[in-house]
């Protein structure tokens, strides 16, 4: 009897959610491809979080250890009013519901690049390429690429974030399920010339914020200006120069160092501008195409909680197709064993309600009050929502 061939998969994107979905599946004897439409892999980036569950599924993969050497360890957050002065100084634990010595925070890239490294040599890899139309049959789903390239596989997982292109191949108009939350922002790199170290700044205003924030030692820090606005301002979004006009607009005339912040933003090479939004699915898979991490449920910045997010829906996904033979139901045990724990996640900010970005005076005063009130120690416990699911045991042995 001729051995059965290992069921295939690809995976689209290679930023968080889809290396360690790969890791998974190899470790359950699956073929696996990961597409990127980037030439490579991102390095530097912003600091996520890793908290609570996730944790569990860093240790599981054997990253743990590499991970804690990575850690930053931001030592302070310092919040503003209007004219720069002084409301609270805070540890971020303190704000953000973390555990300090336990809670991982690690640049955006050194994860990306831990998570592709455990991965590498088991894991067929193509970057700079990328989804381009999905057929679905009965035996599989047929897939051309950007590229030209043409395969067949036995599954489809999208894992490409919040403006998921495998998303919409298969689930329609992401307007259909993009969730504004009521906020826009921009986020660039600037020089430290304020003498920050380990730290974070965050200058308030009503429906206005900008934070700087910088990593260990580093001559760069990062800096973001992010403001309310009723509708999305879609027209911007495929213009940069119209991204970089309306954030002048709107910080025009505002103290502090906005002005600095804002000549920086009209000369940075690495402007990323978004709308602050959450993803929210009736249902995460169709036939044999799945989604996971952001592509599937965004639960936005503001949460700190997308990384964390997508680590563990890689794991629960992966243990899914793991153990239960028949796709479907597979995809169906996924989001049962999820949903209620994304859901949970999500609800830490609602529209118009960011606790470090209140829209009006009122509310402003009242964080500022709370910020007062906090001490300036690490919290004891962490937020229930963070570790609100327990991970099964993985059916084969993490090689």
């Amino acid at each position: 009897m001729a051995p059965t061939s290992p069921r295939s998969v690809l995976i689209s994107g290679a930023s968080i959610a889809g290396p360690a979905l790969a890791f998974w599946l190899h470790q359950a004897g699956f073929a696996v491809t990961v597409v990127e439409k980037a030439p490579g892999l991102r390095a530097g980036g912003y600091p996520i979080d890793v908290r609570g569950t996730a944790l569990d599924a860093v240790r599981r993969m054997g990253l743990l250890p590499r991970l804690q050497d990575q850690h930053i360890s931001t030592q302070r957050l310092t919040f503003l009013d209007a004219d720069g002065r002084e409301v609270a100084s805070l540890h971020p634990n303190a704000v953000i519901g973390g555990v300090d010595g336990d809670d991982l925070e690690v640049r955006r890239g050194d994860l990306i690049h831990t998570l592709y490294d455990r991965v590498r040599d088991d894991v067929d890899f193509r970057f700079g390429d990328t989804v381009d139309t999905l057929t679905h049959h009965a035996d599989g789903v047929d897939v051309t690429f950007r590229s030209g390239r043409q395969d067949a596989y036995d599954l489809v997982i999208g894992a490409d974030g919040l403006h998921s292109h495998t998303r919409g191949l298969v689930f329609g108009d992401e307007a259909r399920f993009h969730h504004y939350l009521g906020y826009s922002f921009a986020g660039f790199t600037m020089p430290n010339d304020f003498g920050l170290s380990r730290e974070g700044i965050a200058w308030s205003t009503p429906g206005k914020g900008a934070a700087l924030y910088a990593v260990l030692d580093s001559k760069e820090v990062h800096g973001f200006l992010v403001f309310a606005r009723p509708e999305a301002p879609i027209e911007a979004f495929r213009d940069p120069e119209a991204q970089r006009d309306l954030i002048a607009r709107t910080f025009d005339g505002d103290g502090w160092e906005i002005p600095r912040m804002v000549a920086a933003m009209r000369e940075a090479d690495d402007l990323f501008f978004d709308v602050i939004s959450q993803i929210h699915l009736p249902r995460w898979s169709a036939g044999r195409v799945a989604l996971v991490g952001d592509a599937a449920h965004a639960p936005s910045f503001l949460t700190g909680q997308g990384t964390s997010l997508a680590l563990v829906g890689a794991y629960v996904l992966g243990h899914a197709l793991a153990t239960i033979p028949d796709h479907t139901a597979a995809f169906a045990a996924y989001e049962n064993r999820l949903r209620t724990f994304v859901e949970r996640n999500q609800a830490l900010v609602t529209e118009g309600q960011a606790t470090l970005f209140p829209t009006t005076a009122e509310a402003l005063e009242q964080r500022n009050a709370a910020l007062r009130q906090l001490t300036a120690a690490p919290p004891r416990a962490p937020r229930p929502e963070h570790s609100a699911l327990t991970l099964p045991d993985f059916p084969v042995r993490v090689r």
